[in-house]
């Protein structure tokens, strides 16, 4: 019942306003590569955005690295029930990152993906390490006020996160042209996506306010809502997760959030689930939900229209899941 009482308070809270968040400057997006044949391996790294400031910004990275990278001492990510929403949210095992290793040859997309109240990015793992296996460098925030480990846990401050997500986006733009970085030369800084869980993905939605930077070409939103000024241009496709019987964040909210959004948007409801077990391996729903948003993103990221006429047949299983979409064409 507590978590329920936060985020109620929250959604009340963020609803009545919120920041808007700094445009990354735009460049003109050129043609990209054809997305990944093949799955990678996949390594880990970690930084910190202005480790100096008044709001210093952990960040973990998961890339894709090359099969036959040097060994190193595996790291078997696992997401625990540790913390309210954590409870609730996603858990189970993900696949294996190892640290620091090379990043595999080319460009990729960039994911900014913002994790839940009393949350951490490796809770959510299990997803986040399967994207960067499907050709997708994967950034996430670890919030200074809303984390499982914050000193100070202010709940209100999810509505300076959407600006923190943009503080990374910069970051990462300036580090693809740092000399000797390992990531440098390997982000397709024209293309990101935002993506996050609960109050992760109310602070995704409050990334795309007026004006926001076209770098910024997708967003997924998982158990979350709209903030004020959230969907305004430029248009960008989204694609909502919700459980149908969510006690934490009611279906309700992500529908209105949905309806609320402008251009070409999907709806991938779970009946009967609640605010996040569909998250993890083995559950059902999981292979439908990493299906659906992998086939997203590479649509989004990668152009491949493939990937989106098929995203209705992965993300649909009776009894499983739903789908309903707007202006996106997919399925035949």
């Amino acid at each position: 019942m507590r978590v329920q009482r936060l985020v109620a308070a929250l959604l009340v809270a963020l609803v009545a306003g919120c920041g808007p968040a700094a445009a990354a400057t735009d460049d003109r997006v050129p043609p990209f590569r054809p997305a990944p044949p093949r799955p990678y391996a996949v390594g880990v790294r970690h930084f910190v955005v202005d480790p100096d400031g008044s709001r210093p910004l952990p960040v973990t990275v998961w890339y894709p690295a090359e099969p036959a990278a040097p060994a190193e001492p595996a790291i078997r990510v696992t997401a625990g029930p540790t913390g309210a929403e954590a409870a609730s949210g996603p858990t189970g095992s993900g696949t294996t990152a190892r640290p620091d290793v090379p990043v595999a040859a080319g460009r990729f997309p960039v994911v900014v993906y913002s994790h839940g109240l009393h949350s951490l990015p490796d809770l959510h793992a299990p997803l986040t390490t399967r994207w960067a296996a499907a050709g997708f460098v994967v950034a996430a925030p670890t919030y200074p006020a809303t984390n499982l480990r914050a000193r100070d846990f202010t709940r209100a401050d999810v509505r300076n996160q959407p600006a923190d997500g943009w503080r990374l986006i910069r970051h990462l733009v300036r580090l693809d042209a740092r000399p000797g970085d390992p990531l440098a030369g390997h982000l397709a800084v024209g293309r990101f996506a935002a993506a996050g869980h609960s109050a992760g993905g109310f602070t995704t939605a409050g990334m795309f306010t007026s004006g926001h930077s076209r770098r910024l070409r997708a967003g997924i939103v998982i158990a979350g809502g709209g903030l004020a000024g959230s969907f305004a241009g430029p248009v960008a496709p989204l694609l909502f997760v919700h459980g149908g019987a969510d006690p934490i964040v009611p279906e309700s909210v992500g529908r209105a959030a949905y309806a609320r959004s402008v251009g070409p948007a999907a709806f991938l409801g779970l009946p009967g689930q609640g605010h996040g077990e569909y998250l993890t391996p083995g559950r059902p729903g999981f292979a439908q939900v990493l299906a659906a948003t992998t086939d997203f993103l590479r649509w989004t990221l990668y152009d491949d229209r493939r990937a989106r006429d098929r995203l209705r047949a992965d993300a649909v299983l009776p009894g499983v899941t739903t789908l309903t979409t707007r202006a996106l064409s997919v399925g035949r």
